[in-house]
């Protein structure tokens, strides 16, 4: 049996700053723009080349046995990119605020740019706060879509 991971919820404050930010600034695809009911609305987008999505919305109550996660208490969630440095700059001239590269060697992180399977990282959050890592997968990987 497969099991994919296919959708991870963000909780954000302001439904249409985050669309802004996820389409416009981050360059993910908005697969769709759902009004569910009076002050329900759901927004499904997609980083280019994902499989997996992310959802944000106004409205929805949790799930049950769940409580809500506080707008940016999401932290942690990873990218991967073939190429780290256009990535960074991609994001950067979109007007997103990241952070510098590091790379992690057997001394502990380091700023900069290192040339070795998957130790290259930087970071960047959201208007809420919630934070994301880039990772530079192995070229090698380019071949197998999604990584």
């Amino acid at each position: 049996m497969e099991w994919t991971l296919e959708l991870v919820v963000v909780p954000i404050t302001d439904i249409d700053r985050a669309k802004d930010f996820y389409a416009n600034r981050c360059g993910f695809t908005v697969d769709h723009d759902s009004a569910m009911g009076e002050g329900v609305r759901v927004i499904q987008l997609t980083p280019p080349g994902s499989r997996c999505s992310i959802a944000i919305g106004t409205g929805i109550p949790p799930m049950p046995g769940r409580g809500e996660m506080a707008p940016g208490s999401l932290q942690g969630l990873q990218l991967c990119v073939l190429d780290i440095r256009a990535a960074h700059k991609d994001l950067a001239d979109r007007g997103v605020e990241v952070g510098p590269i590091h790379h992690l060697g057997a001394d502990g992180w380091a700023e900069g740019y290192r040339e070795a399977d998957w130790s290259s990282f930087f970071h960047f959050t959201d208007p809420d706060g919630n934070g994301w890592y880039v990772q530079e997968a192995p070229t090698s990987l380019a071949q197998r879509q999604p990584f």
